[in-house]
């Protein structure tokens, strides 16, 4: 039972799978920080910023914070839209240029491919 815990743990996928979480939490950090250090302060410049925390309604004297899930809301789609324009479109152009250097460059006929075409064309020439 240790043994299949032991050999649970020291799998590779396991191991890549928390590299993975830790550099998303990290990058997740980055993002949040590029967020709210940059883009919020630019959209401030036009109309203010945007903080919906203070929007609320009530209805039988319970209070509904409806605000807070906008300003959320607002917050996701800025980090998605970041995430997009500068990781995921750079990136994509980047593969898209490896992949065109990648390509195998055209090879050469063989030996017996050129004997064969010479005869080809010497029959041609006799017709």
């Amino acid at each position: 039972m240790v043994r299949g815990f032991q050999k649970f743990l020291l799998r590779g996928n396991l191991v890549d799978l928390a590299v993975g979480v830790l550099i998303g939490a990290a990058f997740g950090k980055l993002v949040d920080s590029f967020t709210s250090g940059l883009i919020l302060p630019i959209i401030g410049i036009f109309g203010g910023v945007p903080d919906f925390t203070a929007l609320t309604f009530t209805v039988n004297g319970s209070i509904f914070k409806y605000g807070a899930f906008l300003t959320s809301l607002l917050s996701f789609i800025l980090t998605a839209a970041i995430i997009y324009f500068f990781v995921i479109i750079p990136f994509n152009h980047l593969i898209e240029r490896f992949k065109r250097e990648d390509k195998a460059a055209v090879a050469q006929p063989s030996n017996e491919e050129k004997l064969l075409a010479e005869i080809r064309d010497a029959i041609r020439g006799k017709v």
